[in-house]
């Protein structure tokens, strides 16, 4: 069979025009070739997923495996490999994933999250005052800097019980993790440095545990036997990693297309409780995660009509996913009051779905809301081809976001 000539998976740099679209090409995978035999950076072949169903099927399915150790597993172009040293749970299959996942799952239940909401309003309200105190100096700001990154931030340090004055360090070393430009070499000295520093702060946390998530994992779990010292730094560094780079990332690109959507930022404004769905859409429409999840065939699979043997990579597009026509209709277009948008597989979907999802969503939720009702006059400072783009980076975004009012 003559196979489509696929682009390379997922690729970061956005095509020609709106930098928030996937590839063009996802479109014609969907409807001629939804799982379609591509080339990797290393010569290796996996095969990519486009179309939404197929999607779901797979990553629904734990004969597909997310190991990275598994047989097949495609690594090439990863910022990651295949050590097994302090890996967090999202890299592991059940049983263990199961049982390490369980342990952390209490904390990110909605019920725990929503207690968090009036703290994260603090956060951002003193946030947005800074903001507006140091525009009327500078006449503008980076909303990177001054807010998408900070706030998050300061919320997983205050649940992981992780000094946010280290938060230059953890955020420059994951900076070089989630890089796919800087040598190997040096990704492997901003990993170690990391794990050093995550080993002294759990080091530390034994001796005194305090009332946050990594003393209670020390307390419950540690203390019983059920964690070595190990796993709970590789909790420390999953959590501290997702907690903070995924949302600050979905919070630029959000505010960014509402400050070039001037109608519906207006639509926002007058009616605020569509915010909860307007963030469920912004989340489909952007999809950061742009090279994954992937996953590695254990056993002889058919999906839809399409046999994946055991050893065979796979990788899915979850932003072809996210912008199927056949699941939301005028998918390309943005549509804060689109009824299905919940349905989205940004968070994944499965097993592995994303531990940290209802936090996430409020986050998006007390910032998004707080800059649509604070600053209405919000506009990028810089004409939007300036503006540097994460395409360099595992996770999409922006570097920078230059903004005045």
């Amino acid at each position: 069979m003559t196979m489509f000539t696929a682009p390379a998976p997922l690729p970061v740099e956005p095509p020609s025009g709106c930098p928030f679209d996937p590839p063009a090409a996802f479109a014609a995978l969907r409807t001629t070739q939804p799982i379609s035999k591509i080339s990797l950076p290393d010569g290796s072949w996996a095969w990519l997923v486009t179309r939404y169903a197929d999607i779901r099927t797979i990553l629904g399915d734990t004969r597909f495996s997310s190991d990275t150790t598994v047989h097949g597993y495609p690594l090439s172009g990863m910022t990651g490999g295949p050590s097994t040293r302090n890996r967090g749970f999202i890299r592991m299959d059940p049983p263990e994933h199961t049982r390490l996942r369980r342990m952390v799952t209490r904390e990110f239940m909605v019920k725990r999250v929503e207690a968090l909401r009036p703290e994260i309003q603090r956060i951002t309200d003193e946030l947005c005052d800074a903001m507006e105190r140091a525009e009327g100096r500078t006449g503008g700001v980076d909303l990177v800097q001054a807010l998408a990154l900070p706030v998050p931030s300061l919320v997983i340090s205050l649940l992981l019980g992780v000094p946010y004055e280290d938060h230059d360090l953890f955020q420059g070393l994951t900076g070089t993790l989630l890089s796919r430009t800087v040598p190997d070499d040096e990704r492997e000295a901003a990993r170690a440095e990391l794990r050093d520093y995550l080993d002294r702060l759990v080091t530390a946390k034994e001796a005194d545990p305090g009332d946050d998530i990594l003393g209670r994992l020390i307390v419950e779990q540690q203390r019983t036997g059920e964690l070595t010292h190990d796993q709970v730094a590789a909790f420390a560094a999953l959590l501290l990693i997702a907690g903070h780079e995924t949302t600050a990332n979905m919070i630029g690109l959000s505010a960014l297309t509402l400050m070039r959507d001037p109608a519906t930022a207006e639509k926002l404004r007058q009616e605020p409780a569509l915010i909860r769905g307007a963030v469920e859409e912004l989340l489909r429409f952007h999809s950061i995660i742009r090279n994954g999840p992937r996953r590695a065939a254990t056993a002889d699979i058919e999906v839809n009509g399409h046999l994946i043997r055991a050893g065979e990579g796979v990788v899915v597009a979850v932003p072809s996913g996210n912008r199927d026509e056949s699941v939301f209709a005028d998918a390309d277009r943005l549509d804060v009051c689109r009824p299905n948008a919940q349905h989205h597989v940004a968070f994944g979907y499965g097993i592995h779905q994303c531990l940290g999802q209802a936090l996430a969503r409020v986050e998006l939720q007390v910032v998004l809301g707080t800059l649509l009702r604070r600053f209405p006059a919000m506009r990028p400072a810089v004409p939007v081809e300036e503006i540097p783009f994460r395409t360099d980076m595992s996770i999409y975004g922006c570097h920078a976001l230059p903004v005045t009012w």
